[in-house]
C-alpha cells in the first residue's frame, strides 16, 4: 500500500482555518520545475488567495504512461521548488486513496469546510476537460482557474467544456472574486504563458529510443 511506504507527513492536508482562500494545483509532478512554481505565484496574486496547495497525485489516469511510482520523491522534489510560505505540497490523494478528480474533490470539499477552495489547471487541461470522468460535477463543485499555455488558449476556449460553461465564466479583472464563488465559476488566466512541462523535461533526458516510445503529452504537471 502507498501510504506504509511514505511519511505521514507527506499524507495530511496542510493546516487551514475557516475563511481561508487556497487554489488546489493537482498533478504528477515528475519532475515539478519552475513553471509549477511561477504559476502558483501568480495564483496567489491574481485570485487573492491564502495559499496554493500542490496535490502531488499517485498517478494520473489520462497519461498514457503512468507517473514515477516513487511518490515520496516526486513530494520530497516539490518542496523544494516550492519553497515559499503560502505554497504548500501534500500526498494527501494517496491517504484518500483517489484516482480521479472528481473522486478527491467529493473527498475534499466535506474536510475543507469553511474554506474558499479554487481549482487550479492548464488551458491544455480545458481543451481535454471535457474527457475528464464527471467533469460537470467538478466544475459544479469548485470554481475553476485556467492558466495560459502556449498554443493550448484558442482549443481551450473553443473545447465543449469552455461552451458549456460560457455563462459561468468570469472575466479576467474579476479573477480575485473567484475563490468563494459559487460553483460553477470560472475564469481564464491570460498570464502566465509559460512554455515548460514536466513531460518535456523528462523527454530531454530520455535516451533516443525511449524518446521515441514515449508520448508527448503538454500537461503542465
Amino acid at each position: 500500500m502507498v501510504e506504509n511506504s511514505l511519511n505521514r507527513e507527506f499524507l495530511r492536508l496542510p493546516a487551514c482555518r475557516p475563511g481561508m482562500r487556497i487554489g488546489i494545483f493537482g498533478g504528477s509532478f515528475d519532475p515539478p520545475h519552475d513553471g509549477h512554481l511561477k504559476v502558483s505565484l501568480v495564483a496567489l496574486k491574481a485570485l487573492a488567495l491564502d495559499q496554493v496547495w500542490w496535490l502531488v497525485s499517485p498517478q494520473n489516469p489520462l497519461k498514457s504512461k503512468p507517473p514515477s511510482q516513487d511518490l515520496a520523491r516526486r513530494i520530497s522534489a516539490a518542496r523544494a521548488i516550492a519553497s515559499h510560505p503560502y505554497i504548500r505540497v501534500t500526498g494527501v490523494e494517496a491517504a484518500l486513496g483517489t484516482t480521479y478528480t472528481a473522486e478527491t474533490i467529493r473527498e475534499l470539499v466535506p474536510r475543507l469546510r469553511g474554506i474558499n477552495l479554487v481549482w487550479m489547471m492548464g488551458a491544455d487541461n480545458l481543451a481535454d476537460f471535457h474527457h475528464w470522468r464527471q467533469w460537470p460535477a467538478i466544475a459544479a463543485s469548485v470554481p475553476l482557474a485556467v492558466f495560459n499555455r502556449p498554443g493550448s488558449a484558442l482549443r481551450a476556449l473553443a473545447s465543449p467544456a469552455a461552451k458549456a460553461l460560457a455563462k459561468s465564466r468570469i472575466p479576467e479583472p474579476a479573477a480575485p472574486t473567484l475563490a468563494g464563488a459559487h460553483a460553477p465559476a470560472w475564469v481564464f488566466l491570460s498570464k502566465p504563458h509559460i512554455p515548460l512541462s514536466s513531460t518535456a523535461i523528462r523527454q530531454a533526458t530520455l535516451r533516443p529510443k525511449q524518446r521515441l516510445e514515449s508520448i508527448t503529452d503538454s500537461s503542465l504537471c
